[in-house]
């Protein structure tokens, strides 16, 4: 039962939307900005209870991330308001990478529906897979599998950056990366950066999923006539945002990150916009914190991390000024946790580095 607390003097309206977990939110209209929610219901919805949608939640915000070359695996940092970000665990590794190349480049974990973390990574520069696994609490991980994703295509060059995105609405996981495949797109071959020869000219391809057992077949997921890696998801409210880094180097480099919408999740997605970010950027996340997106760029150029946020992703302001991230943060993700994670993970000795098949 949910009662509104109102007068009769009571004049102001606010619309609300709360989190009922596994996908599912509750649309309401606050009177007067009061609103008493029932103990049965809190008890239905689970110990986590409600959370206002965009809001800032009970633990805080992880940022996954990787040093160096991504030799020695998965780091993690926390804050408390999305602007100061403090390493967990000493800046050690919580899983150190096992497969294809054994590098763990470009962590990205979402949180499904039930609770579990699920981590992909880039597993080398030449690799036709990616890395997948899984965890309750970020600490202790199952096995680490290699997913061969692109091994169809023989002329494949690589699998860049893969994110995972949960659409409620289908209830699959969508896994989405760059690839370059020589002559595919032939007006832009000439326009990336060289490698062994060839020169990569990517575009964004991805499969589903419902349990990480099975796959569907990869297939083409943005194309907007450029060269493009580094993409993203969110949904905000009822479109959903494709965030990315136009990879263009030549004849002009761009560099820069530039967002597409659609009104489902797997697209189609419309024209790119114009560039948002600085050039000489990569590797975007983004989070929704109170009313405002902000999304966060590595620097890779300049050896530092930055940031832009906007109230309706569409006028940007540069907060670079305003964050900070631990030395040597690389290409990762943002994303919110309950206290009962982030409290386990300051807990954990600062020489502890995760531990793997436990889950």
């Amino acid at each position: 039962m949910i009662l509104l607390l109102l007068n009769d003097s009571c004049t102001r309206r606010v619309p609300a939307t709360f989190n009922l977990g596994k996908g599912k939110t509750m649309k309401i209209l606050l009177l007067c900005g009061s609103l008493l929610i029932s103990a049965g219901l809190m008890t239905a919805l689970g110990a986590d209870g409600i959370e206002p949608t965009g809001q800032k939640p009970a633990g805080g915000y992880l940022f996954s991330s990787f040093r160096g070359n991504g030799e020695d695996g998965l780091h993690l940092a926390y804050s408390r308001d999305g602007l100061k970000w403090t390493s967990l665990g000493g800046d050690k590794s919580f899983l150190k990478p096992r497969n294809g190349g054994k590098l763990m480049r470009d962590p990205c974990i979402c949180q499904g529906p039930d609770g579990t973390f699920h981590l992909a990574w880039t597993t080398g520069w030449n690799d036709k897979g990616i890395g997948i696994a899984h965890s309750k609490d970020l600490v202790n991980w199952s096995q680490q599998e290699f997913v061969p994703v692109m091994q169809q295509e023989a002329m494949a060059m690589n699998c860049w950056a893969p994110e995972i995105f949960y659409d409620d609405k289908t209830e699959k996981f969508i896994i989405f990366w760059a690839t370059s495949i020589p002559g595919r797109f032939p007006e832009t071959d000439a326009t990336g950066d060289p490698s062994g020869g060839k020169t990569y000219n990517h575009r964004i391809y991805c499969v589903t999923t419902k349990d990480f057992k099975t796959y569907s077949d990869a297939k083409l997921f943005y194309d907007d006539g450029f060269n493009v890696i580094d993409a993203t998801l969110v949904k905000d409210g009822e479109r959903y945002v494709l965030i990315f880094k136009d990879e263009t180097k030549q004849p002009v480099a761009k560099k820069n990150i530039r967002i597409a919408k659609a009104d489902a999740a797997e697209g189609p997605y419309g024209h790119a916009s114009q560039p948002i970010s600085p050039d000489w950027v990569e590797g975007p996340s983004a989070i929704k914190i109170g009313d405002r997106w902000i999304i966060y760029f590595d620097e890779y150029t300049r050896g530092r991390y930055g940031a832009i946020a906007s109230s309706d992703m569409e006028r940007w302001e540069n907060i670079s000024q305003k964050i900070s991230f631990p030395k040597g943060t690389r290409h990762g993700t943002a994303f919110a946790v309950p206290q009962t994670i982030l409290q386990n993970l300051l807990s954990q000795k600062s020489q502890h580095g995760g531990t793997e098949g436990t889950e």
